[in-house]
């Protein structure tokens, strides 16, 4: 009942606006652009529970005109002339724990799960993938990718992926057709660096590792990198607001803005003009750039920080760290 009230409210708010605002807002219409359903057709897929359709294909639906509906019937109304934002792409997160099962399935059935999945001609076709910054809940124990208090980073190493992830990331890459899209979230700071000394349970991570923090993602985007696995992007922290019983970390929003302006962008910046000559072997050159962004305060440069990245001659996708303002 409140929401129809607020309906009714809304409709004459906007109904009993002077006749001035209208005008100055309201653009004459120009002409239809013309649109016609001859000879097109709908492709039926069905995925049931308790059946063993899944994504079965089933009858070819063509398109004919119909009257102005009811407002019992069910109806979805689309006009191809208007355009919203383009999608990226739809995929899943390739987590340990995914990465493990898979390694216990035989290898017939692997291949099935591959096609069936990331083939772009015999499956779904899927083109985007997330994976962690070292553990997550969906891992079977935690770690990082550093000794204890190595400050330095020195002893940074992806060897604890080397098992499961990362040849679950390439086959998953091949069946694509050799292209996925991945961006990288890390669930929470090595332990010892942050106020509640734990990987686990919240905890906040402490100012005098906020660079440290930023040199180890970088570390693990060229890791990364350097094993064939290219990173499109990457996202400060996988939900900054919970305090969970498993990998978790909290930002506020303006402390994940303030991070990003002030180490992790000014970090990527001073390594992406080296990325190319640092990664031997690979194509890939990385180009930084900044554009505006709505920092709200007025005494630090008010920039957005991301990497283009580039193969040979051809500019690649854009690898951007943002925040919530």
């Amino acid at each position: 009942m409140i929401n129809k009230l607020l309906s009714c409210l809304l409709l004459a708010t906007l109904a009993t606006g002077s006749n001035a605002t209208a005008q100055s807002v309201v653009k004459a219409p120009g002409k239809a652009q013309s649109y016609s359903v001859t000879g097109k057709k709908a492709q039926v897929y069905t995925t049931a529970a308790n059946t063993p359709l899944r994504m079965a294909a089933g009858e070819v639906l063509a398109f004919k005109p119909e009257a102005q509906p009811l407002e019992t019937q069910v109806c979805i109304f689309v006009d191809p002339t208007k355009t919203f934002q383009t999608m990226l792409g739809i995929g899943g997160a390739l987590t340990d724990a995914s990465a493990e099962t898979f390694a216990k399935l035989p290898k017939a059935t692997q291949q099935e799960f591959l096609q069936a999945y990331y083939s772009p001609t015999n499956g779904i076709g899927y083109t985007l993938a997330r994976t962690t910054i070292h553990s997550s809940d969906f891992s079977s124990g935690s770690y990082t990718y550093v000794a204890d208090k190595d400050e330095s980073l020195k002893t940074f190493s992806v060897k604890h992926d080397e098992q499961f992830r990362i040849p679950f990331i390439k086959q998953i890459q091949a069946a694509a057709g050799g292209k996925l899209t991945m961006y990288v979230s890390p669930w929470s700071p090595p332990a010892w660096m942050k106020d509640n000394n734990s990987l686990l349970q919240g905890g906040k991570l402490l100012p005098q590792y906020r660079q440290n923090w930023a040199d180890y993602y970088v570390k693990f985007i060229k890791t990364y990198e350097q094993l064939g696995i290219p990173i499109w992007g990457l996202s400060v922290q996988n939900e900054p607001m919970a305090k969970q019983r498993w990998e978790s970390c909290i930002f506020t929003a303006a402390e994940e803005r303030d991070f990003i302006r002030d180490y992790l962008g000014p970090t990527l910046k001073k390594t992406a003009s080296a990325t190319a000559s640092s990664l031997p072997g690979t194509t890939t050159a990385t180009r930084f750039f900044s554009a505006p962004a709505p920092f709200s305060t007025t005494s630090r440069p008010r920039n957005m920080y991301g990497v283009l990245a580039t193969t040979g001659t051809k500019p690649g996708p854009a690898a951007a760290c943002s925040s919530t303002t």
